[in-house]
């Protein structure tokens, strides 16, 4: 057991290394991008919303089709690849790079890690699913895209979009602040409170 956990431990950092490796030209944006993203002044999260809010004024207004969209998107990308590298130590200064920014830097690389390592772990275990219990398989896999096709027939893509986009670039500041724990164990003792009502009314 122990030396699984090992192999495991040593594997997750050979694969943190590779990423910072190859996310070193990005560092000084990923490190501003994450002090954004985490709120660490009071007025990132209505800035967060505006510039998302700008975007998708823009795309409304512009209305490109779904080739030319991606189209621009894909451009956008690797423009972002090709410049950030070069302009990125100019604009922040890797001279002034720190061991905190450093150890920051490590941090996001090795979540980022652990966030790939649950998405495969969550697509394997659903292909578990279908070989161990097509039934329920097929059945869940039916019932949530039939709900998802649902919704997104009563809501405008692009607004669904929107809060989609909006909601997971807030999320990590909602995380950071203890404001999605707070609502959940809400939620929590309200559920437990009418579970105790209906045990009485039972008795």
């Amino acid at each position: 057991m122990a030396e699984g956990d090992n192999r495991s431990t040593n594997l997750l950092a050979a694969e943190t290394a590779s990423l910072e490796e190859q996310l070193q030209g990005w560092g000084e944006v990923m490190l501003m991008a994450d002090k954004i993203l985490r709120w660490e002044r009071a007025w990132f999260p209505p800035a967060i919303m505006g510039v998302v809010s700008l975007v998708f004024l823009t795309i409304y207004y512009l209305d490109p089709s779904v080739l030319s969209g991606v189209s621009c998107f894909v451009m956008f990308l690797c423009l972002a690849d090709y410049l950030v590298p070069i302009l990125a130590p100019r604009i922040f200064g890797s001279n002034k790079w720190t061991t905190e920014q450093q150890q920051r830097f490590h941090e996001i690389c090795s979540n980022l890690v652990k966030t790939r390592r649950r998405a495969v772990g969550w697509w394997k275990r659903l292909f578990t699913l279908k070989e161990e219990k097509p039934k329920m398989y097929f059945m869940t896999m039916i019932i949530s895209l039939a709900a998802v096709a649902w919704v997104g027939q009563q809501v405008h893509n692009l607004l669904l979009t929107y809060l989609i986009v909006t909601f997971l670039l807030l999320l990590p500041g909602l995380n950071q602040h203890g404001i999605i724990s707070k609502y959940i164990g809400m939620a929590k003792r309200e559920i437990n409170k009418l579970l105790k009502q209906k045990e009485k009314k039972n008795e």
